[in-house]
């Protein structure tokens, strides 16, 4: 829609998981490093998780798009709490013939797979993502299908990729047998303001559009009122440009962003702010220092835009 008027080969914002647009900030950086010494180093379970839209699916397309033909990687992305029998899921992942056979012969069928991989020098992966709508009883039959051994060497591999709630059920008690596996575990936090800016500018630019159409004190709403969570800033950056595309501006500047958060706000689906951490206060004291402006979520209202365009581009 807007991608001619702006010079983009593309859409820098769409919600889509793409490897490509992967920003390697520190927190993603970081967690790209401990998913591949996780699987490289053949942990038994690694275990990646991240608020809702921190990009741990888009890292892990980009992490498997790497993998040599000595792993063979087995992927789960659809789960949730009424999955039904886990090793016929398993069994779809690895592309095994698993209809019309019992839960024994599913465990026989799966165990003779992953030793006929070993034989052939083959390491297998098994990647769920969205582990943390597994229930306990589902978590601990994956400890179960983890403990196959040939000799001294796991044959299986486990990469669970969640939310916080999956930390917080292998917290349980019934769980520390799988918890004592885990070797390697990384935390995605949020973006903070820089990240945040130089994460906007970063995909502007990867679709081929100037990295400065975005004005650093529009980015700083945007941070604010996403958190710093990318699937968010992807939201509005998105709306942001259709705005500006509607209103034929080549830059977008605070008015622009807050009339995206104001009409976001009349629908209620968008997820707003509830309260502010330092950060977030921080942030809001030097827009109102530097625009006049309050930015806070109650006070967004028609006649706050007092500001003179050229205030936009202060900080």
């Amino acid at each position: 829609m807007y991608e001619e008027f702006f010079n983009f080969s593309e859409r820098p914002f769409s919600l889509t998981p793409d490897p490509s647009f992967l920003y390697m900030g520190k927190g993603h950086r970081m967690a790209l490093t401990m998913l591949n010494y996780g699987i490289r180093s053949e942990a038994g379970i690694t275990v990646i998780s991240g608020e809702v839209g921190a990009g741990k699916t888009t890292l892990i397309h980009h992490v498997l798009a790497g993998l040599g033909e000595d792993i063979t990687v087995g992927l789960i992305f659809n789960t949730h709490s009424a999955i039904g029998e886990l090793l016929e899921w398993v069994s779809m992942a690895f592309e095994l013939d698993y209809k019309n056979k019992t839960k024994t012969e599913l465990y026989q069928l799966f165990s003779d797979f992953l030793i006929d991989q070993y034989a052939q020098n083959k390491r297998t992966v098994l990647v769920i993502d969205e582990a943390q709508n597994f229930g306990v009883e589902t978590l601990e039959e994956l400890r179960m299908l983890s403990n196959i051994n040939f000799g001294k060497h796991t044959v299986l591999q486990l990469v669970l990729v969640g939310q916080p709630e999956l930390l917080q059920t292998m917290r349980k008690q019934e769980l520390r047998q799988l918890a004592q596996r885990v070797s390697v575990d990384y935390h995605i936090k949020r973006l903070k303001l820089q990240g945040t800016i130089e994460y906007i500018k970063y995909r502007i630019q990867h679709a081929g559009g100037d990295p400065g159409i975005f004005y650093n004190a529009a980015c700083a709403v945007i941070h604010y009122y996403s958190r710093g969570i990318p699937r968010l800033i992807n939201t509005l950056c998105d709306f942001s440009l259709v705005y500006a595309f509607a209103e034929e501006q080549l830059h977008v500047d605070v008015k622009l962003v807050l009339d995206v958060v104001r009409d976001k706000q009349k629908t209620g689906i968008f997820p707003m702010r509830n309260g502010e951490d330092e950060e977030a206060k921080k942030i809001r004291r030097l827009i109102k220092e530097k625009l006049g402006l309050d930015v806070k979520p109650i006070l967004i209202e028609e006649d706050i835009f007092q500001e003179k365009q050229e205030h936009t581009v202060l900080f």
